[in-house]
């Protein structure tokens, strides 16, 4: 497998640059690309799912993204080491009823000499909330530069 730049040892600005590519990523809503960004033995903690390899990772995204409709997500830098970064996130989406959540969480994840995540563990809470209260209305996909970020929105 090719590496996946930024590559550690992380700096703060390369840290966020990876934190921008990983939540662009997942805005993508593709599982396939998702998991090209994990090593082939990485090993996850969603939640209380615990998901080994790639093949796994496809699997849960694909079911993941079927069950959370609308899906759109922002990711920030919490802290950074050598191969190791904390963020922390929320998105929105809406289930097949109609019903609105904001999940907020945080992760915590490796990397290898290769940029590649080998770990990921992932803490989150859903919060249901009104239609009105969304925060997220740009187009599917990646969120627009110009879109403010978690501090920005106060979450």
């Amino acid at each position: 497998m090719a590496a996946k730049p930024p590559v550690p040892p992380f700096t703060r600005e390369s840290a966020i640059e990876k934190v921008r590519l990983a939540e662009d990523a997942w805005n993508s809503r593709d599982p396939e690309r998702v998991a090209l960004a994990y090593t082939a033995d990485s090993r996850w903690r969603n939640r209380g799912e615990f998901i080994n390899g790639r093949e796994e990772i496809v699997a849960f995204l694909t079911r993941k993204w079927t069950r959370e409709q609308e899906y759109r997500l922002i990711k920030e830098l919490w802290a950074h080491d050598a191969n190791r970064i904390a963020v922390r996130f929320a998105y929105e989406c809406h289930d097949d009823s109609g019903t609105w959540y904001r999940s907020y969480g945080n992760e915590n994840w490796e990397f290898d000499d290769d940029g590649l995540m080998r770990v990921r563990l992932a803490s989150i809470n859903d919060l249901p909330i009104k239609a009105d209260d969304r925060t997220y209305h740009w187009p599917l996909g990646r969120r627009p530069d110009d879109h403010p970020g978690l501090t920005d929105l106060g979450l």
